[in-house]
């Protein structure tokens, strides 16, 4: 089985999707601030279960699978940021947000079920 036959690999692809698409409605001056943040840690999500997947041990690979999580709790926290200061619609974030936090409880789940 290869990594891009996971379900969190997968859900973690087209939550960096989403990311570039909500961050192409910021304002070009934040560019180098929350929208790069974001991608950056959207991006870090995915590409860390993919490596970590790769490792040979269940320990090597739980620990990239916690890195994942702490990337997907930095994208939260960029995300309820850009809200506040509105770099875009409200909206626009709603959604995004509610696939964050599925997303954390996926890894969670995930986690523990690998560690039993």
């Amino acid at each position: 089985m290869s990594y891009r036959e996971q379900f969190i690999w997968k859900r973690s692809v087209e939550l960096a999707v989403k990311c570039y698409e909500l961050t192409q409605h910021f304002p070009p001056s934040e560019l180098y601030g929350l929208t790069n943040q974001i991608r950056r840690s959207a991006v870090s999500v995915a590409s860390n279960i993919a490596e970590g997947y790769g490792r040979r041990t269940k320990s090597e690979y739980l620990q990239f699978l916690h890195i994942s999580l702490g990337s997907l709790r930095e994208l939260d926290t960029q995300l309820i940021i850009a809200q506040q200061v509105k770099l875009a619609e409200s909206n626009l974030f709603i959604s995004i947000l509610n696939d964050v936090e599925e997303m954390q409880k996926i890894m969670v789940a995930t986690i523990n079920k690998i560690k039993t």
